[in-house]
């Protein structure tokens, strides 16, 4: 297995000059952090099954509907601290060759992002995880996920460092069981040593699948309290998408964005930490 690592990227315009921190006496116990989910579908929309067919032409060209849909959820991104991308494309023909997640990044003016191109189809279509965040991370690294056909990742952010640090893992795991069965045995392997972890992304499964709890029995990550559907976006009835915490990361409130901007509805979540959890260590400076 290999990991690849990624320098966060510095968009071009200045980053807002940073409020004086509160004295040790009035510094809070706790810090709060929303957190945001994305399968994007390359900027495509679908609001029914049928179109899956009768759009499927567009679905492998460019088209203004596809950046009026980026532009939409740009507006949204400055809500939340740390979202995670599924499906965005990092630069072919269905994009205009546009590397989405930055896009997004630089429209919503955030200052941090990353990508993990995963299933190049020639110069048709690139898919891609992505990053994008408010909050510097300490590393991210890129990880291939087992599977029978190659093309799907795991991108792993630490903020922090050691027993401080936040592991955030965004992920897209296949469409067969067995597929995510050694997916999520994978992924659980790399989260069980952070004591404060999260998992978000569309997994393409249930909660309570098999999978999911053998991935539950290996590591800290715990089962939803509830279920929230966010699959199809039309008309929700599978939960598909998911934000998973470990017992360490209070997890408040799990809720969809009503806008839909692909097949699945947007997920968002409350968490709270501790407020030395992940944080940049003092005096360290970007690399």
């Amino acid at each position: 297995m290999t990991a690849c690592r990624h320098r966060p990227h510095f968009p071009p315009y200045p980053v807002m000059t940073r409020a004086a921190s509160p004295s040790p006496a009035t510094a809070p116990a706790e810090r709060r952090l929303r957190l945001l989910s994305c399968n994007i579908l390359a900027g495509g929309s679908v609001q029914r099954y049928h179109e899956y067919v009768t759009r499927s032409l567009s679905a492998v060209l460019p088209g203004r509907r596809k950046m009026d849909n980026l532009d939409r959820l740009a507006e949204l991104l400055p809500r939340f601290d740390v979202i995670g991308l599924q499906e965005a494309d990092a630069g072919s023909l269905r994009s205009g060759f546009l590397n989405q997640t930055r896009y997004l990044a630089e429209t919503a003016r955030m200052p941090f992002w990353s990508h993990q191109p995963n299933r190049p189809m020639a110069r048709l279509a690139h898919s891609a995880n992505g990053l994008i965040s408010r909050l510097e991370p300490y590393s991210v690294l890129d990880y291939p996920l087992p599977s029978r056909i190659p093309g799907r990742g795991a991108l792993l952010a630490q903020f922090g460092e050691g027993d401080s640090a936040l592991a955030l893992m965004v992920a897209h795991l296949s469409l067969s069981a067995p597929a995510r069965a050694r997916q999520l045995g994978f992924i659980a392997e790399l989260l069980q040593d952070f004591p404060h972890a999260v998992l978000m992304g569309d997994l393409n499964t249930e909660p309570e699948s098999v999978e999911m709890r053998q991935l539950f029995s290996k590591c800290s990550l715990q089962p939803p309290a509830q279920t929230t559907p966010t699959f199809p976006s039309w008309k929700p009835r599978r939960a598909l998408d998911h934000i998973l915490t470990s017992p360490a990361v209070q997890l408040d409130k799990v809720w969809t964005l009503p806008q839909a901007f692909s097949d699945h509805l947007p997920l968002a979540a409350e968490i709270r930490l501790p407020a030395h959890v992940g944080r940049k260590p003092a005096g360290k400076h970007r690399r």
